[in-house]
């Protein structure tokens, strides 16, 4: 009885409201004393697609133990991301890691996700559905994501635009 308990357990997961998705996994090795010491790199984006979105990196001798250090990563760098009523941006934003730069221009409902590689992932995990984005730069996925993300965080809305200048909401658009 004590088994059966056990085994009905084991299939339960806890449901997560964060996905997960590995941008690339990478074998890495060090030159070391007595030869050359293989290692993964995962580069892993989390998110919950209500506007938070995190990128990390995980190392490990062992490609399951390198995602796991890389959400455990992610989760670390959460950015909170201010999406307007056509889940889209509330302006363009452009963002730098590195040799990477990614610009991002809201879009009309209806357009999609219109981007590349590790941003379209970004995107995708932050609830973006409608958006141009393009690298500029560096093709490196890690700095790209990381722009990304980057360019996200430096989004506003107008309200803290308006809380910032001490004017009423409603001036700001006259």
């Amino acid at each position: 009885m004590a088994k059966e308990r056990r085994k009905s357990n084991k299939g339960k997961e806890k449901e997560s409201e964060w996905q997960e998705r590995v941008v690339q996994i990478r074998r890495v090795t060090k030159v070391v004393k007595g030869g050359k010491k293989l290692s993964f790199r995962a580069i892993v984006v989390i998110g919950n697609e209500k506007g938070q979105v995190g990128v990390g990196v995980g190392k490990a001798s062992d490609v399951i133990g390198a995602v796991k250090k890389g959400v455990a990563d992610g989760k670390k760098n959460l950015v909170d991301v201010p999406l307007n009523k056509a889940y889209s941006l509330p302006h363009p934003a452009t963002g730098e890691a590195g040799g990477a730069r990614v610009f991002m221009r809201p879009a009309a409902p209806g357009t999609g996700v219109i981007a590349g590689g590790a941003v379209r992932t970004v995107l995708e995990l932050a609830g973006v559905r409608n958006v141009l984005a393009k690298q500029l730069g560096s093709g490196n996925q890690l700095n790209n994501a990381r722009a990304a993300a980057a360019a996200l965080a430096s989004l506003r809305t107008f309200s803290e635009v308006a809380k910032e200048r001490d004017i009423p909401l409603e001036k700001l658009y006259a």
